[in-house]
């Protein structure tokens, strides 16, 4: 307590600032203004007044956290939302334009399973950092000293980033890889140790399945290169083989006749993104020519569309009287003639046989021994 001259006056103990202190609260105050004594006094402001007040500091630090929470993650989801639902396509000019359905609508996809998963990671990393700043200030409020602890979390955090550096490599990889979109659940992806299509994908492991059902398994950091082969449109090849003394013009004018009919079905159309094109010969040899023809279809259907575009260029092309390239290996092999045996039980020298080719209309039988 102070003096009007500006000297501390030591407190009383039997005044309301010898009991409460010069900053009194209101439970200490009122304990005092209605029982004026010392002990009743102290035991309000030890036991009641002084977890009170603390509780109240925790609850608003508690309460400011989840609200700061809650204001971030809102964010976080308006901009994830607004990311998956972009559509515009940028061409490889720079210049952006809408692209075709089918892509769009795979697009459109794998935006949302990117977003969401960003979105899953941001709020994940949003929480942590909110409720640990707020987990330190509790601490302060509670009386512990925090500067041992900052020093002590520092050191752990070095000697876990030595010990643990896989880990943290596994953990950086992957987060990595779903920022750049390197491949999503439900690709099929070449990782080198194994193929198959992913099945789940976290930022430490990549668990995909192989086309023999075997499940891997696969730390992010281990790959060091992937290849997508269900990102965005595939494409169909087809190499077909036709003589070498075929007009090539009016081969290709055939593969194009057979590739656009299957182009304007309806049911084919969903699943080839652009007209199919004939590339012309790509191989050559002494008795045929390799035509390749090529379709831009959706991810993960090439295979079909392949299969589908070679029976319809074998029939346009078998209409046309276009006979099938290589020659017709035909083997003809003959039985040794057999002699009845010698009486007396030698065996008689055999006759080497002969293969000859029966004349028209002859039924290919030969007289032994005549």
């Amino acid at each position: 307590m102070f003096h009007a001259t500006g000297f501390r006056v030591p407190d009383v103990p039997d005044t309301l600032t010898g009991n409460c202190g010069s900053n009194p609260g209101i439970a200490c105050r009122l304990a005092w203004d209605l029982t004026h004594s010392t002990t009743a006094t102290q035991v309000v402001k030890v036991y009641l007044a002084g977890p009170v007040s603390q509780a109240g500091r925790i609850a608003f630090v508690l309460v400011l956290a989840l609200f700061v929470r809650a204001i971030v993650h809102r964010v976080i989801n308006k901009v994830t939302e607004r990311a998956a639902t972009a559509t515009l396509a940028v061409t490889p000019n720079g210049r952006a334009q809408k692209a075709a359905p089918a892509v769009q609508i795979a697009g459109t996809e794998r935006r949302e399973q990117r977003a969401r998963a960003l979105g899953s990671i941001l709020r994940s990393a949003v929480s942590v950092i909110v409720f640990g700043i707020a987990a330190l200030t509790i601490l302060g409020i509670l009386g512990f000293n925090l500067a041992p602890l900052l020093a002590s979390t520092a050191v752990l955090g070095v000697a876990l980033g030595f010990g643990a550096q896989n880990l943290v490599r596994d953990y950086l990889a992957g987060l990595l890889m779903l920022v750049e979109d390197h491949y999503g659940v439900g690709d099929t992806i070449n990782a080198g140790v194994a193929t198959g299509t992913v099945e789940a994908m976290s930022l430490l492991t990549t668990r995909l399945r192989d086309v023999n059902g075997v499940v891997w398994h696969i730390r992010n950091g281990t790959i060091d290169s992937v290849g997508n082969e269900s990102q965005g449109w595939s494409r169909a090849v087809i190499d077909y083989p036709v003589p070498y003394g075929e007009d090539l013009a009016r081969i290709r004018a055939l593969m194009e006749q057979a590739a656009n009919s299957l182009y304007r079905e309806r049911g084919w159309k969903k699943l080839i993104l652009e007209k199919p094109e004939v590339w012309g010969a790509q191989e050559l040899s002494g008795k045929e020519v390799t035509m390749r023809l090529v379709a831009k279809t959706t991810p993960m259907r090439q295979w079909e569309v392949a299969r589908e575009l070679r029976a319809r260029v074998k029939a346009a092309l078998d209409a046309a009287g276009v006979q099938p390239a290589g020659p017709d290996t035909i083997v003809v092999s003959a039985p040794p003639a057999v002699t009845p045996a010698v009486a007396g039980g030698a065996t008689p020298a055999v006759a080497p046989a002969v293969a000859t080719q029966p004349e028209p209309g002859d039924d290919g039988a030969s007289l032994n021994g005549r």
